[in-house]
């Protein structure tokens, strides 16, 4: 073998060497943040399931409040579809959008029912609803937890992915896109009452 057909032979070995390794390392990042997401799933649906249950245990105090309860459950229920779509999509970038939107809909609408209930100590006194509002209050905290890890292992992704030379072959492994990151309203933001100013 004379040493230009070597050279070529080494270069073409390496290449395809170093294009397996970039392959590799997108697949793994990519399963990091699908997997990051089925935590999320798990945190979400438990939340959807909780929320009817504090729904249900406020109707008998807010039966005035009807159109507070409905928004809420009728908020629950798109945060719930979203989050099916976005499983079912494989977790696709615009399927990840409409799960963000339909879920700070759904604090904004659980946001609201925090302040009406401001109103009722009885039913904030009801042990029924006190051992349901800190269910809830568990289970947005490993929501929170949950969906760091999940814009975590995005971020990798994607960092990995628009990484030179990365980018130039990434899109002919099937990895065209980024992944998206999945944010929500600050749970502050949507509890804190409007200021009022009487100067």
């Amino acid at each position: 073998m004379s040493i230009p057909s070597i050279v070529v032979l080494t270069t073409l070995i390496i290449a395809v060497l170093w294009s397996i390794a970039i392959y590799n390392q997108l697949v793994a990042l990519a399963n990091r943040y699908k997997n990051a997401f089925a935590q999320i799933e798990v945190q979400l649906k438990r939340r959807h399931d909780l929320i009817p249950n504090l729904v249900e245990a406020a109707k008998g105090y807010l039966s005035h409040e009807r159109e507070t309860l409905e928004a809420v459950i009728a908020a629950r229920n798109e945060a719930a579809a979203a989050l099916q779509a976005a499983a079912a999509s494989n977790v696709d970038a615009s399927a990840i959008t409409n799960l963000s939107g339909a879920e700070g809909m759904l604090g904004k609408a659980m946001g609201k029912l925090n302040v009406v209930m401001e109103a009722y100590p009885d039913l904030k006194a009801s042990a029924n609803m006190q051992q349901l509002s800190e269910e809830l209050a568990s289970t947005e905290n490993r929501v929170a937890f949950a969906r760091q890890g999940f814009n975590d292992s995005v971020m990798g992704y994607n960092t990995y992915r628009q990484s030179f030379p990365n980018v130039l072959i990434a899109k002919y492994f099937g990895h065209r896109d980024d992944a998206s990151l999945l944010e929500f309203e600050d749970s502050q933001e949507i509890q804190s009452a409007p200021s009022v100013s009487f100067s």
